[in-house]
């Protein structure tokens, strides 16, 4: 979305964010000077996918943000050298926003996370996010071509996505006849998960965010509440992910009982 509305300091966000993850990726390998391994594995593991789109982004990126904060000093945004990291940003971006709902829906050892919805979901958790880092970046002052009305809309449209596809994950989950996905689905209404679906994605993540752009819509909204959208907004992403992710169960491992003499 950065991208789409011209948003150089949006961009910057995600170039830092993006950053930041590929550096957390790297320290959670077992061995992150052997990272070349896993990039070279593209046509086999969504990981490797998920590394090459990183790839593409962060020098995309900075490239066209070269040219969007310092125009005329090495290149302009209409040089080639711009395009080309337009380019390759976007090819990276669609990379990045789907590769972990695919990684995800192919573990078959942990049937909640196996379901076709995934990726798609995933896109949406994608879009949700850069349009809380684009609301955040209009409470601090940063310009993009998109009006603030604009954004709320976005923020509706794609919470609403959101909260039909995970209703169908959860369906899946609980009407699938597998055991151990109706498991994930208890642990993440009525177990150990419970206490950060229900505070964080729902009240912190949904409700309170889903009241501030109505109140946005409807008539005025301060910069400081357009802040705490976008970071309510954020952190409920973040619980959404990791209630899920918690709350997956394991299939039973099933072992040959040798006879006994």
């Amino acid at each position: 979305l950065a991208l789409i509305y011209e948003s150089r300091a949006g961009l910057a966000l995600a170039f830092v964010l993006g950053a930041l993850g590929g550096i957390a990726e790297l320290v959670d390998l077992g061995h992150p000077a052997r990272f070349w391994r896993m990039a070279a594995r593209f046509r086999t593991s969504w990981v490797a996918r998920g590394f090459w789109g990183l790839s593409l982004f962060l020098p995309g990126a900075f490239l066209y943000l070269v040219a969007l904060w310092l125009p005329g000093t090495l290149w302009t945004s209409g040089s080639l050298l711009a395009w080309i990291g337009y380019a390759l940003a976007l090819a990276g971006m669609v990379l990045l926003m789907g590769y972990m709902g695919f990684v995800y829906s192919s573990s078959k050892a942990i049937p909640f996370w196996n379901s076709p919805v995934q990726p798609a979901l995933y896109v949406a958790y994608a879009l949700r996010g850069g349009v809380a880092g684009l609301l955040l970046v209009h409470a601090f002052g940063g310009a993009s071509s998109a009006s603030f009305t604009a954004l709320l809309v976005w923020w509706l449209a794609v919470s609403a996505v959101v909260a039909a596809l995970f209703a169908l994950e959860v369906h899946g989950a609980w009407t699938g006849g597998n055991a151990a996905a109706r498991r994930s689905v208890h642990e993440l209404f009525a177990g150990r998960i419970a206490i950060y679906f229900y505070g964080g994605t729902l009240a912190v993540g949904l409700i309170v965010p889903a009241w501030l752009a109505w109140e946005g819509i409807s008539g005025t909204l301060s910069l400081q509440a357009m802040a705490v959208l976008g970071l309510a907004s954020a952190l409920g992403d973040f619980f959404v992910k990791y209630s899920t992710i918690r709350a997956g169960v394991h299939l039973p491992v099933w072992t040959r009982l040798t006879r006994q003499r």
